[in-house]
């Protein structure tokens, strides 16, 4: 009696295991997933195979794009905001750049904000601030598709 219901506990927890070991990632993102070890590996769209006691998922990376807003811009005694359109083009250069992006972004768009360089004409604002903030970035594998400045 006590031997059928060991056998269908083990088979139960061996399938519910193997159920848990099959990540489905969807389009336009990619994970870090790290194991016990502190190695990480990412894995991009599609269905995956995880080791479900060794490895989590330590970030979830979209890759569609994100909105970021900037406030507290001050530039010759006038209040500007900032609206910031990002994507993230690749992944591997930008690993460091993830955990504190919206950060980076803000401080960079304070500096060129308050850099003496910032044009006086207000349509060539966004534009000049934009190729700006893509000429530090690029190397780092995150591109600003748009800024709007108000």
């Amino acid at each position: 009696m006590l031997l059928p219901l060991l056998w269908m506990l083990c088979i139960a927890a061996v399938v519910a295991l193997a159920a848990s070991s099959v990540l489905r990632i969807p389009e336009g993102q990619v994970y870090a997933l790290r194991r016990l070890g502190g190695h990480m590996r990412r894995v991009g769209p599609g269905t995956h195979f995880v080791l479900p006691l060794v490895e989590r998922i330590a970030r979830k990376i979209d890759l569609a794009g994100a909105t970021l807003a900037v406030d507290g811009l001050e530039r010759d005694g006038a209040s500007l905001r900032a609206t910031l359109y990002y994507q993230v083009l690749d992944v591997e250069r930008a690993d460091g750049l993830l955990d504190d992006l919206a950060g980076v972004l803000r401080e960079h768009t304070r500096a060129l904000v308050a850099s003496a360089d910032f044009p006086l004409a207000v349509d060539a604002r966004a534009r000049w601030t934009r190729q700006a903030l893509n000429a530090r970035l690029r190397e780092r594998g995150v591109f600003v598709a748009r800024v709007d400045l108000h």
